[in-house]
């Protein structure tokens, strides 16, 4: 009888049998994972359908109100919960970087000799593209410049001392790594840690919601609080991606009217939202291994020739000894700077900058978190740990040094001003440093593509997940449904860039983070609960358990070990037989 014949098809929120430490071929004989498509839940689609496609009627009917509306909510969120923030974006990274140290990094995601489902270079390729893509063009000139024309305050720098142009410059690119380092690789990590393990080790549905099994023990979980979880999931994913988003049509459309003078309006950046959202279309059709893969693993190519370009054209040297002298500084005073509130000074800044990225990065980890977990079948937690939390991180500190530093270097030594850019708008700051090296127009470009691609990169994943999350967990949504979300992530994009630009944006996503973070740290303690009880976490005592502790000894130390025991046997039974305790042979029960 085949596999699909003797595999039953499970309930949604059902759990399967385990797969502990079975090979692959065992998990798969007793019916795999749940089928990858499944129908839509139709209760968790039409309720964040209509909530959000209500948000977007108010938006455009009423843009003043809707504005005023996200301010005051955004006003009291930070005001009475900065804090939280600031302590579960600690609480994220200290976890991570304790599971993945632990024993608990021995769990495979998967079947005991899973291997994963892609190679390490698409594997990073698309982790990098959804978590962090438009983020890095938007900001990665940007920030550095802002923060070196207004100094953070929890720098506490002197302008009289000698050392202050110095101390200004790293403190500048300092905290640039603090935003883009490992906090918000810790937040996605979690995320994707949580859902990976109850996809492929525990064989449950691909939600959110499925990852809190281990905190209840009602089996209607999935028909209650469990959706309430999804519905918020869902939420974040769209308000989140869509402010991601609509940063990628500011800047394309200010490109476009730098390098082809076409009038800067809210109608080019409608339009432009219009015409990559037909884009993410034709990717949604292709698949993730196809459409996401290829745009992903182009992405990176495009972005190495444009730093390496930078790097080479800029000023090189400085560069070589600004990265490791800042990475050390961030890392040395990492403690100090991630527990700052804003509590003795600086609290409209805190708002600004760290408490609005920390927001923004929780209201994108049920979408990079579940995609993450998507693509990361058959890792081991710590390869999964380590490879979500350092690489992206190193690559993001390079890509500020190398982009924000050469701007920084090039305002400190009067070789470029930049002032005029950076008080106009973050979306003219990379524009701004590709003016002052050679090759503009065709950096320009370049530049432009990769904006766009992540933002057809970023959709596609996005609704990839919102249509798994409205669907049972499939993890393989109806493409019509993938389709739609993506549409409604446009649509919610162009609604907050008409009712407040930028700061509609920003309005959006620390609002729909509040709820997340309280989701989020429950999840941590789910995970945890399950990871103690999970054989895999320590393999020797799971075979002293099944196998014995000869097979267990065999399996560390080799067969020699076989070979010196059945030795020590046979001088025993010789023995035996020297001092009359046996007859002339040995009984059925010694052999």
């Amino acid at each position: 009888m085949t596999t699909t014949e003797t595999a039953e098809t499970p309930e949604p929120g059902e759990q399967l049998p385990e797969p502990g430490l079975l090979p692959i071929e065992d998990v798969r004989a007793q019916g795999d994972l749940r089928p990858p498509t499944l129908p839509v839940d139709r209760a968790v689609f039409w309720i964040a359908a209509a909530v959000i496609l209500a948000v977007i009627l108010w938006g455009a009917v009423l843009p003043e109100a809707f504005e005023s509306a996200s301010t005051s909510a955004l006003n009291w969120v930070i005001a009475n919960f900065g804090w939280l923030f600031i302590i579960a974006g600690n609480i994220f990274l200290v976890l991570a970087v304790y599971i993945a140290s632990s024993r608990y990094g021995n769990i495979r995601l998967g079947a005991a000799d899973e291997e994963p489902e892609f190679g390490t270079l698409p594997w990073i390729s698309m982790m990098f593209a959804a978590g962090m893509g438009i983020g890095l063009m938007f900001y990665g000139v940007a920030e550095p410049l802002s923060h070196y024309f207004d100094a953070p305050p929890p720098l506490q720098l002197d302008p009289t001392s000698p050392y202050y142009q110095d101390e200004l410059q790293q403190g500048a690119l300092l905290y640039s790594f603090f935003h883009w380092g490992l906090h918000p690789w810790a937040i996605y990590a979690v995320a994707g840690l949580a859902l990976a393990y109850s996809t492929f080790r525990k064989r449950r549905g691909n939600n959110l919601s499925d990852a809190f099994a281990p905190l209840t023990a009602d089996r209607n979980w999935g028909h209650g609080a469990g959706r309430a979880i999804d519905l918020l999931a869902i939420f974040a994913t769209v308000f989140g991606t869509a402010a991601s988003l609509g940063l990628g049509a500011l800047q394309v459309a200010v490109g476009l009217n730098i390098t082809l003078g076409v009038p800067e309006t809210r109608w080019l950046e409608l339009i432009v939202i219009a015409a990559l959202t037909l884009a993410f279309v034709v990717s949604a059709f292709s698949g993730v291994h196809r459409g996401v893969k290829w745009l992903s693993t182009t992405n990176v190519l495009l972005a190495l020739f444009l730093v390496m370009f930078v790097f080479l054209v800029g000023p090189s040297l400085w560069i070589l000894d600004a990265w490791p002298a800042t990475t050390g500084a961030y890392l040395s005073s990492l403690v100090d700077i991630s527990n700052i509130t804003g509590a003795f000074g600086g609290a409209d800044w805190m708002a600004t900058w760290t408490i609005f990225y920390w927001a923004w990065w929780l209201s994108w980890a049920p979408f990079v978190g579940t995609f993450i977990a998507r693509i990361s079948r058959g890792r081991s937690i710590r390869q999964f740990v380590v490879g979500v939390l350092l690489v992206p991180s190193t690559a993001s500190t390079l890509w500020f040094t190398i982009l924000g530093g050469t701007a920084i270097r090039f305002q400190s030594t009067g070789a470029a001003d930049y002032s005029a850019e950076v008080a106009q708008g973050p979306e003219y700051a990379l524009f701004a440093l590709l003016q002052s090296l050679p090759l503009y127009s065709l950096l320009a470009g370049i530049s432009m593509l990769l904006v766009a691609i992540y933002f057809v990169t970023g959709a596609d994943s996005a609704s990839l997940v919102l249509g798994s999350l409205s669907s049972h967990g499939s993890l393989h949504p109806k493409k019509p449904l993938v389709v739609f979300w993506g549409m409604v992530i446009g649509a919610v994009a162009a609604v907050l860039l008409l009712s407040g630009g930028l700061q509609g944006l920003k309005n959006a996503t620390i609002i729909v983070a509040l709820p997340f973070v309280f989701v989020m740290l429950a999840l941590c303690v789910a995970l945890m609960k399950e990871l103690v009880t999970d054989p895999g976490a320590n393999p020797l005592r799971q075979q002293l358990r099944h196998k014995g502790f000869r097979e267990a000894i065999r399996r560390l130390v080799g067969e020699e070990v076989s070979a010196h025991a059945e030795n020590g046997n046979n001088r025993w039974y010789r023995g035996k037989r020297k001092f009359g305790m046996g007859s002339g042979r040995r009984s059925n029960h010694e052999e």
